[in-house]
């Protein structure tokens, strides 16, 4: 399928964001994760929700789903306002899925379990990772190194530290 074929309109219902900065508004978990389908069934939100890892934060809420999270979210913690992003990817299931430094700002443990569902969540779509830590990027099929000039390298992790390139040096001057 080539996507300059496309509608717009018809190509922006394929992608799906994942983001650093998780846009929330300021009604309940279900109406949040729903924004992602909002004809969604319960049984697909609460679904959702179990494959981005919120089931036991939903569970130990009075309220459980329909819990108010408060304008922007300001009730939850940074990683539970992104299992809560990536619940609402889990039930829009996009052809495209962007991951927009959607772990930058978390914990290393956090980060961890979030990754985990993330690696989920891409498997069987086509997912472009925007980072800046390796340990993030690590295990994709394809890694495309950008810098001011465009495009520098492209390749697997253990290929693109075998040349000693940019990409190389990233990763030494993060250790």
């Amino acid at each position: 399928l080539d996507i300059r074929d496309m509608r717009l309109a018809s190509l922006r219902g394929q992608i799906g964001i994942v983001q650093q900065d998780v846009f929330l508004f300021g009604g309940t978990i279900r109406e949040n994760i729903a924004y992602g389908r909002l004809d969604a069934v319960e049984s697909a939100i609460v679904e959702a929700a179990r494959r981005a890892r919120l089931h036991d934060l939903i569970a130990s809420l009075p309220e459980g789903l329909d819990t108010i999270i408060g304008e922007r979210g300001v009730k939850l913690s940074g990683g539970q306002k992104q299992r809560l992003a990536i619940a609402r990817m889990f039930l829009k299931n996009p052809t495209i899925l962007i991951l927009d430094e959607a772990t930058s700002a978390l914990d290393t443990q956090t980060e961890r379990e979030i990754q985990q569902s993330l690696a989920e969540l891409a498997q069987g779509r086509t997912t472009l990772v925007i980072a800046h830590r390796l340990a993030t990027i690590r295990n994709a099929d394809r890694i495309v190194v950008v810098a001011d000039t465009g495009i520098v390298e492209q390749g697997p992790h253990d290929e693109l530290v075998a040349l000693g390139g940019a990409y190389s040096r990233l990763g030494a001057a993060m250790d």
